[in-house]
């Protein structure tokens, strides 16, 4: 697939057939590509954790679900053959910059401008994404209830320094044609245009497309 498809291709899906799994090959594909983000420093603080049994699947909705209203979270209701949790570790970047070529020995992220910890896991996601794309599978990014993510540490053994910044949900497409229609056309009334998202030079001054 060439990769501009690939762009207009990916989008969020929630309903896959769960009697077709995940090839190993796919999966091993997917975060191989994910590792190939880039990261500050190089410092790779990130873990992936791959859950693609129907077991594994199941023992994270009950990990993540919340007591109160757990209908209002994917994460709680998740069903697909491959769930991937992207997480990141902020220690590692702050070993990474107290080395002698960075200097900041005290280990302080008062300097820092961004979380570049989560920052870099979210790159390392989005090429999952993309590549489970490029691979014909659907997929869709999703968040944890920050008040579970001790269940689901605990549930999977995650190390304390690891924290989930979200999970991809991935599968063959099984939504009815006529939900991804409906969806596209609301997408497409809602995308914002380029004017008013890019600026040029100037934020008051919006991108346009020069022609020759």
């Amino acid at each position: 697939m060439e990769f501009q498809d690939v762009v207009q291709r990916r989008r969020s899906v929630r309903r896959y057939d769960l009697t077709r799994p995940v090839p190993p090959e796919v999966i091993e594909r997917i975060v191989r590509n994910g590792l190939r983000a880039p990261s500050a420093g190089f410092s790779q603080g990130w873990g992936i954790l791959v859950l693609d049994s129907p077991g594994d699947v199941a023992r994270f909705r009950d990990a993540v679900r919340p007591e109160s209203d757990p209908g209002n979270w994917f994460a709680a209701n998740v069903e697909a053959p491959l769930v991937i949790v992207a997480l990141s570790n902020k220690a590692a970047y702050l070993d990474r910059y107290a080395q002698p070529d960075k200097g900041f020995t005290d280990r302080s992220d008062s300097w820092w401008p961004a979380p570049y910890w989560d920052i870099d896991t979210g790159f390392a996601t989005l090429l999952m994404w993309l590549t489970a794309t490029d691979a014909g599978l659907a997929a869709c990014f999703f968040g944890i209830p920050v008040d579970r993510i001790g269940s689901f540490r605990s549930a999977f053994a995650v190390p304390p320094e690891f924290t989930p910044i979200g999970a991809i949900s991935i599968g063959y497409d099984d939504e009815p044609a006529a939900n991804v229609s409906a969806v596209r056309e609301r997408v497409r009334a809602m995308r914002k245009p380029l004017a008013e998202t890019v600026h040029r030079a100037r934020w008051n001054q919006p991108f346009a497309v020069r022609r020759p």
